[in-house]
């Protein structure tokens, strides 16, 4: 006595529903790297019972290891690497870090600019100083290195 073949279909497509649509098993990581750099943005600090903006610093890294499927990512700086979780959006890529503390870095590269040749990119940063908010929102561009 097996279950009929209707109600497998059934539960595969309410699974789908529920669960997401499944990964591919066997994705490979992206060859090539994001070379990102930030030079603009804004910065915000919560102290005293009010925000007082402060003067962001340029911000670097690079994104190598990018493998959709499995939906990760590697990130480098001149401080270290540390893993990313990737999200793919229409045109876009979204990388998320999650720190050592829980606070949230977040990139969203764009489709490559055919003006250009390069990458529009955001990154976000949503952390704390010693229990301070601290968030601060920079718009640069990513380069695609091989």
């Amino acid at each position: 006595m097996g279950i009929p073949m209707r109600r497998i279909g059934l539960l595969a497509v309410i699974s789908a529903l529920v669960f997401g649509s499944v990964q591919p098993l066997a994705a490979k990581p992206e060859a090539g790297v994001y070379a990102c750099t930030f030079e603009r943005g804004n910065a915000w600090l919560f102290e005293k019972g009010a925000y007082a903006e402060r003067q962001p610093e340029r911000v670097a890294f690079s994104i190598s290891r990018v493998d959709m499927g499995a939906q990760t990512a590697r990130l480098g700086t001149g401080e270290g690497a540390a893993a990313l979780r990737t999200v793919q959006a229409l045109s876009a890529r979204h990388f998320i870090e999650v720190a050592g503390e829980g606070f949230l870095n977040i990139t969203t590269i764009y489709d490559r600019d055919d003006v250009s040749g390069r990458y529009p990119a955001v990154h976000s940063r949503h952390f704390a100083v010693l229990g301070q908010p601290l968030v601060a929102q920079y718009r640069g561009f990513c380069d695609r290195k091989p």
